[in-house]
């Protein structure tokens, strides 16, 4: 698994990995909710609490600090695969959607 997600690659593992029984969480580092996505706020003691293999996406406003942090992250999550948002709060585009192909 990459160590950086853009966005759509973010979405796509989303909807991909929520068919395996996965979630993919996006995690606010900053205290600064992303407009439309569902976001949770950094809390170590609560991640903990999601079960062996959730997905953590972390973001900060440029993805420069999460990325980073990766490894601490890493560290103290060592169920859960840590993956940094490529461009972070900054690059997220609100109205972004995927569509099928069909």
């Amino acid at each position: 698994m990459k160590k950086e997600w853009t966005q759509k690659e973010f979405l796509e593992h989303k909807r991909d990995l929520a068919k395996e029984g996965v979630e993919v969480l996006l995690i606010d580092t900053i205290l600064s909710p992303i407009e439309k996505a569902n976001t949770i706020v950094y809390n170590p003691h609560e991640l903990k609490k999601y079960p062996k293999g959730t997905v953590f996406v972390f973001y900060c406003d440029t993805g420069k600090a999460t990325m980073d942090r990766l490894k601490e992250y890493q560290e103290k999550f060592p169920d859960n695969p840590c993956v940094s948002l490529k461009g972070g709060r900054g690059y997220w585009r609100k109205n972004m959607e995927l569509f099928d192909d069909n």
